[in-house]
């Protein structure tokens, strides 16, 4: 018995759908954004003319308008609000999906079906309307999914054993594999961004002592700040650690779920979910600077 991501309420697939859209737009647009720039540098430091047509000074011309009009899209349509916001209500609804199912608080087995439905449905509109205004939601999608009622009546043990394989250790192990990914990359951009600072270096001591008359130190600088940026925009750095701190807490979570007694279950499930979601609301945190209520608490 498990949740997948087909056995979720609507709310999680809406929200999730979009959150994935507006992170592809985000990136995408940033991408276009930093590689205008270093286009425009490209062109600055070239000298390259077809009869009367100055051709660098096009290109200068194209890169600085492809920045503008990303920057003003960015700007007007917001998707990194979309991706972020939609990842948390996403999140939300899948931790209340997994709550109902197993039994944890504020779904405890002994709470009748009627009052359970109740409640689940309550605390979901309220995560909906965190997002109301940017995510459509379908009215085809249910709110309970039968697997969810499937998993909530199965004996306690086989619920605490699909909690503990296919929600925390699952999680963990994403959580393990992103900690790794996030570090790698930030050591690869750390090491490609020194590589480049060295070359800058070098070019412009050409320039200075050496009679260098190409001038690229324009364009290297572009090609830093766009890789500055970059690296702001995808957090490696923050993100390993995020990770891995997740990962710590699951590995602790876990050893517990393993031998909880089923009189305790409903709250030391929830503080499991709640280790889960606390990496998710830091993540949103460290974008947008601001704390997001927890409708799922």
């Amino acid at each position: 018995m498990s949740l997948v991501d087909a056995d979720l309420p609507g709310v999680w697939k809406n929200a999730d759908e979009a959150s994935r859209r507006g992170q592809q737009w985000t990136l995408r647009l940033t991408w276009f954004k930093v590689g205008a720039g270093v286009l425009a540098a490209f062109g600055a430091a070239l000298s390259w003319s077809m009869g009367r047509v100055d051709i660098a000074a096009w290109v200068v011309l194209v890169g600085f308008l492809v920045a503008l009009i990303s920057e003003l899209v960015l700007w007007v349509t917001l998707p990194e609000r979309l991706w972020y916001e939609g990842r948390a209500v996403a999140e939300s609804a899948k931790t209340l999906a997994w709550r109902y199912g197993i039994g944890a608080d504020p779904f405890p087995i002994d709470m009748s079906r009627s009052a359970a439905e109740t409640k689940f449905r309550e605390r979901m509109s309220t995560v909906a309307d965190q997002v109301a205004d940017r995510v459509v939601f379908s009215d085809e999608q249910s709110v309970l999914t039968p697997a969810m009622d499937a998993l909530r009546a199965r004996p306690f043990e086989e619920r605490r054993a699909a909690y503990l394989e296919y929600r925390t250790r699952e999680q963990q192990r994403w959580y393990a594999q992103k900690a790794r990914t996030n570090r790698r990359q930030a050591t690869g951009w750390r090491v490609a961004l020194i590589v480049a600072e060295v070359i800058a270096v070098i070019l412009a001591a050409g320039n200075v002592f050496g009679g260098w008359t190409v001038d690229l130190a324009g364009l290297l600088a572009a090609l830093i700040t766009a890789g500055t940026a970059w690296v702001a925009v995808k957090q490696f750095s923050p993100l390993a650690s995020a990770y891995s701190v997740a990962t710590k807490e699951l590995n602790i979570q876990a050893s517990k779920l393993a031998t909880v007694a089923e009189e305790d279950w409903p709250f030391v499930a929830a503080d499991a979910e709640e280790a889960i979601s606390r990496e998710h609301t830091t993540w949103l945190a460290s974008r947008t600077g601001r704390m997001v209520p927890r409708p799922d608490l």
